[in-house]
C-alpha cells in the first residue's frame, strides 16, 4: 500500500470535514475557537485535528456568510473571548449536508460494500 497516497486522501478529506465538526459542534453549544480545537479533536475520535488560526478563518467565513454569530464575553481568567454560536441558516446548512453526504453511509448496500472491504482485507492480512 502506498502510505503517501493514502495521507494525501486522507489529508484533503479531514480538510473538508472540519467545516462539518466545527458547525456540529456548535450545533450542541456555543464555544470559542481555542477550546473547539479539543472538542473537534475528541469528538472525532482524533480523526480531525486543526490548529486554531484554521478555526478562526473558517468561523469568519461562517460569520460573512450568516452561518454563524459571535459575541464578545468578558473572561474573569483572561483576554476578553469571543464565543461562536449556530445561526437557523447554519443549522439548515449542516442538516442539508447530512442529509445529502452522510446518511448515505447508513443505507445497507452501501454498509454492506464497505463491510465487503473490511473482510478481504483480513482475508489478504491472513
Amino acid at each position: 500500500m502506498d502510505d503517501q497516497l493514502l495521507s494525501t486522501w486522507e489529508e484533503v478529506f479531514k480538510k473538508g470535514l472540519l467545516s462539518f465538526w466545527i458547525l456540529l459542534l456548535l450545533n450542541e453549544r456555543e464555544s470559542y475557537p481555542f477550546e473547539m480545537r479539543d472538542l473537534i479533536e475528541c469528538s472525532s475520535q482524533g480523526t480531525i485535528s486543526a490548529d486554531a488560526n484554521s478555526i478562526y478563518r473558517a468561523l469568519n467565513r461562517f460569520e460573512k456568510v450568516g452561518l454563524v454569530s459571535s459575541k464578545l464575553t468578558h473572561s474573569a481568567s483572561g483576554p476578553d473571548r469571543r464565543y461562536y454560536m449556530l445561526t437557523t441558516e447554519g443549522l439548515c446548512l449542516l442538516g442539508h449536508f447530512i442529509q445529502r453526504n452522510l446518511l448515505v453511509f447508513q443505507q445497507a448496500d452501501i454498509v454492506a460494500h464497505m463491510q465487503s472491504v473490511l473482510e478481504k482485507l483480513e482475508k489478504e492480512g491472513d
